[in-house]
């Protein structure tokens, strides 16, 4: 009895979601790629900012510790 519930909430569940994916306003290829780039730019930035900022405070440090 609980099974058969159990399968009966599953398949409800299987169509509630496929009427909710159908709303979903996908984006475009272009949008992708767009957004892509934008993603891997600001990463590469950050990297740069980020091994930057570490070789100057290595050199700082290393000048208070004097090694």
């Amino acid at each position: 009895m609980a099974e058969e519930k159990k399968v009966k909430d599953r398949g409800r569940w299987f169509r509630e979601m496929k009427s909710e994916l159908k709303k979903v306003v996908w984006p475009s290829k272009a949008d992708i790629k767009t957004n892509t780039v934008v993603v891997l730019v600001t990463v590469a930035i950050a990297a740069v900012v980020m091994i930057a900022l570490d070789a100057i405070f290595g050199g700082i440090l290393g000048l208070i510790i004097g090694a």
